[in-house]
């Protein structure tokens, strides 16, 4: 009988500047970078900058194949276009799930129990209200500004309403005491993760207010979380308010596809401030301005741009061909993780069509149809593996339900609060402690100068147009001030500039 042989779970490496080996343990499919370190050489090059005797670097601009944690929480997988939450594919969870019951999985592990469940939902809707004080936060931001800017600093001043939550108050062990039981400790942690996502919907639903110039509502006794935060949002009179179910139900769904994407750019930022012991507020809030970015919670919002741009089904063809010559950028198709179907896109599709049934159809909506239909027909977006993703039917479903453009990023911050809340939760209970992140760089600037005086500073012969600042404009004001005469604080009489 022949005997398998059992490959070594390793990497050899040869070091051509010094014919040296390195044998590179290899688990769950990766390299530690530190093992990596262990290469070194003696420079060859004269530049002292690059460090060659202080071990090789891994450079990965935009963490394109570096992994950062370990992590339960959850799986993706590209290539197969697979996405599961702690082991449960995404399409059953939102088939049979709610977004409670999945934010529970996500934080602890497990699906709750019936008991676990009541307990969990009335703990997270006890902690819906808000501070008045927090409310007139709100109010001292202008009536047009963004909504994301007012949720990232609600988030930011939520903090200060909890002194006893902030490291930086009552030590910095505050919750990375729970790795080891000290259930104060763990207590004080779960404490501020029911706070923050049951008070999530009333500070969105009080930026969301705030722009529309109306009252803030207080959270609804009885409702869903879904179903309150619609309430937030639109209630304005009368009593036993009730949201349609279908739009109750399309929000919850895409509630529980938001919740959590693995370790994407605004978790990283989360890990990333999260490493330095701050207060769970701080941390929503950093994760909240990474979300922010167009290129990350804005997708939403730029695939309905695109879409009203476009205008009608018949000006689609005459797009797409922009698109092939590459004069066009076409959003909400493919995903950088995703090298087949978003399987949260598949997951919405049809919930998609019965918000449609409700709200009814529009010039918009037979765009973005004959555009998707468009493009899985089309050799050149099949070849590229360019399909709608998530952002192309989440966005027409908020378009459909009447919600503003830049409100887009305030329904993907709301559920996503679960998921930052679930990899901040792991990385406080890690047994090995928390390190603060600090990532290196590959310096390329000058090497060591020496200073020289103002006065004998010459010029660059050729200066580029990034190698000093670029004239500003200034208001009507400061050429009016440029033209004034005046004494300065220490008695100088200033004379016109201009």
């Amino acid at each position: 009988m022949a005997i398998k042989t059992v490959a070594r779970q390793s990497l050899t490496v040869i070091d051509n500047r010094t014919g040296k080996a390195y044998e590179i343990p290899i688990e769950h499919n990766s390299v530690r970078a530190t093992d990596i370190k262990k290469i070194k050489a003696e420079s060859q090059d004269g530049r002292p900058e690059d460090e060659t005797n202080q071990g090789l670097r891994v450079y990965d601009p935009a963490y394109m194949n570096t992994a950062v944690v370990q992590s339960k929480i959850t799986y993706i997988n590209g290539q197969e276009g697979i996405l599961r939450y702690r082991g449960y594919p995404i399409e059953q969870l939102v088939k049979k799930s709610n977004f409670l019951e999945s934010a529970f999985l996500l934080l602890y592990g497990e699906l709750p129990t019936s008991p676990q469940y009541s307990t969990w939902q009335d703990e997270v809707m006890h902690h819906t209200y808000i501070h008045s004080d927090i409310e007139g936060m709100f109010k001292s931001f202008r009536y047009d500004s963004h909504p994301m800017s007012m949720l990232t600093s609600a988030f930011a001043t939520l903090g200060a309403f909890a002194p006893e939550a902030n490291p930086s108050l009552r030590g910095q062990k505050l919750y990375t005491n729970a790795a080891s039981g000290d259930m104060e400790a763990l207590a004080s942690l779960d404490k501020q993760i029911l706070r923050i996502i049951g008070k999530a919907p009333t500070l969105a639903a009080a930026s969301y207010r705030m722009r529309q110039g109306r009252p803030f509502n207080r959270p609804a006794q009885g409702l869903s979380y879904t179903g309150n935060f619609l309430y937030l949002l639109d209630h304005l009179s009368g009593s036993e308010y009730r949201p349609h179910p279908v739009l109750e139900k399309a929000l919850d769904a895409l509630f529980i596809i938001h919740a959590d994407h693995e370790v994407n750019c605004s978790t990283a930022t989360v890990l990333q401030v999260g490493s330095s012991l701050v207060d769970p507020y701080s941390v929503v809030a950093a994760g909240c301005a990474a979300l922010y970015g167009p290129s990350h919670g804005g997708a939403s919002e730029s695939a309905i741009r695109m879409l009203m741009e476009i205008g009608s089904p018949e000006n689609v063809p005459a797009f797409m061909k922009q698109v092939e010559r590459r004069e066009r950028v076409l959003v909400g198709f493919g995903h950088r993780v995703y090298k087949n179907i978003d399987p949260r896109s598949t997951a919405i599709r049809q919930l998609a069509e019965e918000v449609f049934e409700v709200t009814g159809r529009n010039q918009l909506l037979d765009t973005a149809t004959t555009l998707a239909k468009y493009a899985m027909e089309s050799e050149f977006m099949r070849s590229r593996n360019l399909y709608p993703n998530v952002d192309f039917y989440s966005g027409l479903i908020y378009q459909a339900m009447g919600f503003p453009l830049d409100f887009y990023p305030v329904l993907f911050a709301v559920p996503r609060c679960v998921g930052w809340l679930a990899h901040w939760r792991q990385q406080m209970l890690n047994p090995s402690g928390v390190k603060i992140w600090r990532p290196r760089q590959l310096y390329l600037g000058h090497g060591e100068r020496e200073y020289v005086e103002i006065s004998e500073r010459d010029a660059k012969e050729k200066i580029g147009i990034f190698d000093a600042p670029v004239q500003v404009s200034h208001g009507g004001d400061s050429k009016r001030n440029h033209l004034a005469t005046y004494k300065d604080e220490r008695g100088d009489f200033l004379k016109p500039k201009l």
